[in-house]
Formats: structure tokens, C-alpha cells, sequence
């Protein structure tokens, strides 16, 4: 029988025919490297000696100075550092402040959306003033996703107006509150609104208060929430997009005016003070192995 065509092959031309991968050995020297190959690795230990680059100015505008372990007095109930590391901003409890200088922050948290916003202006003892804004969505991962922000240095006429914030009266009210309509009391109950932390952190004093979605409560502090807010529009327009109306706060300013001038107020809130139902004892077990 005769054999198939391709047996009479001669070797020679069956490996010049292969493909050059296939007739490079083991000893054959590697490929050059293409030309957009990636930088080489860093060395292992210089990169944890080596000079890092100093954040921005705007993205950390207290940097260098370092703060005690102690958090601010009045911060209790203030986000854990933690939460502040995951919103990428400096952790407000160890900031160190100068005599004229405060740290004015707001936390802004719909009801019906995990889209969460914090916005903190700072005011220096030089004058200057910046701006840090971050927003995302605070749920169900273990990251802040589709987290954006920015840091800008505010304009120095801005300055001033920050500053006169911290006689603002609202910082001299009780941190959680309710309202109070003529003989009556109507706990807010958020169904479609928003909750808003205001922190003021000064040399001298610190005070964090809360007001829940009700029209009259954050009516009371509206002034801090158009001041923060304000400057933090116009810099990221993912961050804009939450605010379709804007930073104004009109129809809420309003709605306080209407409560005190019908006699009504804004008390602190009750706390629920009646202890939790006791469980019922269990029945003791004795361990002691029974005589047979």
C-alpha cells in the first residue's frame, strides 16, 4: 500500500513550515517587549520608604498639624473616623484649630434614597477658605459606591461670611428636637424629605445638632444649610444633580417662621426613659450528675 503524501515530507520543510513559536526551544530568548509595556515594578522595600506627594492644599487644608487622641468635646454621636476614611476626608474629631478658625460640615441623608451628601467648608487663620463635597450611595457594600467629590479653595470674600456662621442661634439649641404646635406635640416622621447633621468645630467649642425632614426643623437651620451647601454648588455637576433646586432653603425658612408666630416651638426631644421589659429567668439546671 502506498503511503500518504504527507509522509514523504521531508522533515526539514515541516519545520520550516511551523509557526516561529512552535520552533523556538526552551533555550530560545524571550520576546522584546512591546513598546507600551507597563513601568517596572516598584522595589519592595524603597516603596514604603520613598517620598510620597503631599495631598492638596484644598484636599487637606489643615495638613500638618497633628491632633491628640481625644475627640472634640460636644461631638458625641458624630460619624466615626472610620466613615470619614471611606468618604475620603480628613477625620473631623482630630482636627487642630487656631483661635478664628472653624470647621463648619453638613450631612445630608433623604429618606427614600441611600444617595448621601457631606459638605465641609474650613476657614483658616490666613483668611483663606476651602471647600470639600463629597456624595454617593451609603448602602449595602462595603465601600461608598459611585462616590464623587471635589476640594476647591473658596473665594476670600467668602471668608467672612463662614465666620459669622458660628453666632448663627442654632448652635445654642438642643441637638435633637420636636415640634411643638400650640397645646400639642407632632413627632416628625421622615416619609419624603431629607435629615441633616450640622457640626461646628471651633478652638473653643464644638456642637453637633440634628433636624430631621420636617419643614419647620430645617427651617431653623437654614441659614447654616444655604451657607455649606451654597458653596459647594457649582464644582461637580454629579453632585449639582442631587440639588435640582438648588441650595435654598426658602420654602423651610418659612415654615418655622409660621410655628413661632402661632405660638408653636421647637423642644427637645423625648427620650423613651421606660426600661426594657425584663426577660423571664431561666430555669436553673442542675450540672450534678444523678445517682443511678
Amino acid at each position: 500500500m502506498a503511503r500518504p503524501f504527507a509522509c514523504l515530507i521531508p522533515p526539514i520543510l515541516l519545520l520550516a513550515a511551523a509557526p516561529a513559536s512552535a520552533r523556538a526551544g526552551p533555550l530560545a530568548p524571550p520576546p522584546p517587549p512591546a513598546i507600551d509595556a507597563p513601568w517596572p515594578a516598584p522595589d519592595p522595600k524603597s516603596w514604603w520608604e520613598d517620598a510620597r506627594p503631599r495631598p492638596e492644599e484644598a484636599a487637606d487644608p489643615l495638613a500638618g498639624r497633628r491632633g491628640g487622641r481625644t475627640p472634640a468635646l460636644g461631638l458625641a454621636g458624630a460619624p466615626e473616623p472610620l466613615l470619614y476614611r471611606l468618604w475620603g476626608l480628613p477625620t473631623l474629631q482630630h482636627q487642630v484649630l487656631k483661635p478664628g478658625e472653624l470647621i463648619l460640615e453638613v450631612w445630608v441623608r433623604p429618606s427614600g434614597s441611600v444617595r448621601q451628601t457631606v459638605a465641609r467648608v474650613t476657614l483658616r487663620q490666613d483668611g483663606k477658605a476651602f471647600v470639600q463635597a463629597r456624595a454617593g450611595l451609603a448602602c449595602c457594600t462595603p465601600e461608598i459606591g459611585r462616590r464623587v467629590g471635589f476640594d476647591a479653595e473658596l473665594p476670600s470674600a467668602a471668608g467672612a461670611h463662614l465666620a459669622r456662621l458660628q453666632d448663627d442661634p442654632l448652635w445654642s439649641q438642643p441637638r435633637d428636637v420636636r415640634v411643638v404646635e400650640g397645646g400639642g406635640a407632632s413627632d416628625a416622621v421622615c416619609i419624603d424629605g431629607a435629615s441633616y447633621d450640622l457640626i461646628l468645630v471651633t478652638a473653643e467649642r464644638s456642637r453637633l445638632v440634628r433636624r430631621a425632614c420636617d419643614a419647620a426643623e430645617v427651617g431653623q437651620a437654614a441659614d447654616v444649610l444655604e451657607a455649606v451647601l451654597g458653596v459647594a454648588m457649582g464644582q461637580e455637576p454629579r453632585i449639582d444633580a442631587i440639588f435640582p433646586g438648588g441650595a435654598t432653603y426658602g420654602p423651610e425658612r418659612e415654615a418655622y417662621r409660621r410655628l413661632t408666630a402661632a405660638g408653636g416651638s421647637l423642644k427637645p426631644a423625648r427620650k423613651d426613659l421606660t426600661p426594657p421589659t425584663p426577660e423571664p429567668a431561666a430555669e436553673a439546671v442542675d450540672a450534678a450528675p444523678k445517682a443511678p
